[in-house]
Formats: structure tokens, C-alpha cells, sequence
């Protein structure tokens, strides 16, 4: 179970920056659509859809992390609000590495007794 948890702290890594790079797309989008030369709609219809995906990836895997490394109210909270503020997926990612949030293979190691060799 821990080998399967701790793939998806990688893909959630992974999903981090993905996500980070959708807001990248959709801000240079929007920009197109409302301010820049020539006007036009595409980047935010590209980026809009792909941006949605991987948002809704980040909270999948957030969710099945942060129950596997027991992470903390505070933690969930930033998480979330790190999924809606633009880039900042990648702020709380170098947090919760540096912090042991992403830790999920010592946290389900201390979950689990310890099982006694019996002779």
C-alpha cells in the first residue's frame, strides 16, 4: 500500500508544476483575449480546458496524500487555497518537501505495527 501511495506523492509532484504551467497558459490567454495583439479567444479555450483537468488532478492527488501523510488542517487549507491562487502549487510543493508533508512513506511506516517473528 505504501509503494502505491508513494507514486502518487510523485504524480502529485508532477501535477504541481503541471498545474502551475495551465495557470502560465491560461494568464497568457486571457491576456490575448483582453489586452493583447492580435485578440483572440484560443489560449483561454486551450488552456481553460487543460487548466480545469489538472486542477481537478491536484485535488485527487492532494486528497489521497494528505490522508496517507496525516497532514494537518493548516496544511489541507493551504493545499486548497495553493490550487486557486496562480502558481502557487509550486510554493506549497517546496513547502510540503521541505516540511515532510510529502513524507507519505514514513507516515504510513509509523501507521503500521511493527510484526514480531515468532520462533
Amino acid at each position: 500500500m505504501s509503494a502505491v501511495v508513494s507514486r502518487v506523492a510523485g504524480w502529485f509532484r508532477l501535477i504541481a508544476m503541471a498545474e502551475a504551467f495551465s495557470w502560465v497558459g491560461l494568464l497568457t490567454g486571457m491576456y490575448f483575449k483582453y489586452l493583447g495583439t492580435p485578440r483572440t479567444e484560443i489560449g483561454v479555450h486551450i488552456f481553460g480546458m487543460v487548466h480545469g483537468v489538472v486542477f481537478l488532478a491536484f485535488l485527487a492527488t492532494g486528497l489521497v496524500v494528505g490522508r496517507a501523510a496525516r497532514w494537518t488542517l493548516v496544511t489541507w487549507v493551504s493545499a486548497v487555497l495553493a490550487s486557486i491562487v496562480p502558481l502557487a502549487s509550486v510554493i506549497f510543493l517546496r513547502w510540503a518537501e521541505r516540511n515532510g508533508a510529502l513524507a507519505v512513506g514514513a507516515a504510513a511506516a509509523e501507521a503500521e505495527p511493527e510484526s514480531s517473528a515468532v520462533a
